[in-house]
């Protein structure tokens, strides 16, 4: 494993499914547990999309328990960054507890992905003005002319960014290889994950990793049909994930919680 941490991991589409109030106990038990939020207003109050008023809440309740979040931007939230460098949403997220800012700039998450290569320097100076917020840039097939544009800049690739390496483009495939992180920049893991598979992907992620910090982050994984018909955010195969990565040592249980 090399001494590779893992420094999140990421649970995304939280909504209003689930009280905000459960997801800081969650937190405040295992503080390497980060809750992603869709930003996607076409298709807020959706499952995975949660609303502006539960959005509020859950601010309210990071403000109170330190709960550090991560904003996960898709379709006109990310058009609006890439097209017009318009950084008023982005913004308003830090006072909210958000502190990482991934860019899901593909086609399936509602953006318009024609000019990529051409928003480079525009996303690259919003960039700059958010020295307290890490940037995630979604590293596929798809996403090339965006994500290889910033490593060929003049600047290089600046402190605050990260890539994400999910080839299934958030569709929830599983990838085949995990590749290790390069030296310009750290990178995280995603693409079919869950409580299914997560030890054997935490043991080749460890050894991919090559004695860096890296994260996971699952999405699909997480949903439930419940007795009622609704699609949910289902904290219980979150633990399940958390049990996992304490029963292989990465982390601890609460004392209170120790057999």
């Amino acid at each position: 494993m090399a001494n590779t941490k893992l420094r999140k991991l990421g649970f995304c589409g939280a909504d209003d499914s689930v009280s905000p109030r459960a997801l800081a106990l969650i937190f405040n038990s295992y503080p390497f547990v980060e809750f992603g939020v869709l930003f996607r207003p076409d298709k807020e109050g959706e499952p995975r999309y949660a609303t502006e008023k539960w959005v509020q809440e859950l601010a309210k309740v990071a403000h109170s328990s330190h709960m550090t979040l991560a904003a996960h931007l898709c379709g006109s939230r990310v058009n609006e960054l890439l097209l017009d460098g318009d950084d008023s949403f982005i913004s308003s997220l830090y006072p909210m507890g958000f502190r990482r800012i991934q860019i899901n700039a593909t086609a399936v998450n509602g953006v318009d992905t024609s000019n990529l290569e051409g928003s480079v320097q525009t996303l690259l100076k919003v960039i700059s003005k958010h020295h307290d917020l890490e940037f995630i840039i979604q590293k596929n097939d798809e996403t090339k002319p965006l994500w290889e544009g910033i490593l060929t800049s003049d600047s290089g690739v600046p402190k605050n960014v990260t890539m994400l390496v999910d080839e299934s483009k958030g569709t929830g495939l599983l990838a085949s290889t995990w590749p290790s992180p390069p030296a310009e920049y750290d990178i995280g893991y995603a693409g079919g994950i869950g409580p299914n598979n997560i030890h054997k992907v935490l043991t080749d992620v460890l050894v991919a990793g090559n004695g860096r910090d890296v994260w996971i982050d699952m999405e699909s994984s997480l949903r439930t049909i419940d007795q009622d018909g609704n699609d949910i955010f289902d904290l219980g195969k979150c633990f399940k994930c958390i049990d996992a990565v304490c029963d292989m040592g990465i982390y601890k249980h609460p004392q209170f919680m120790s057999s």
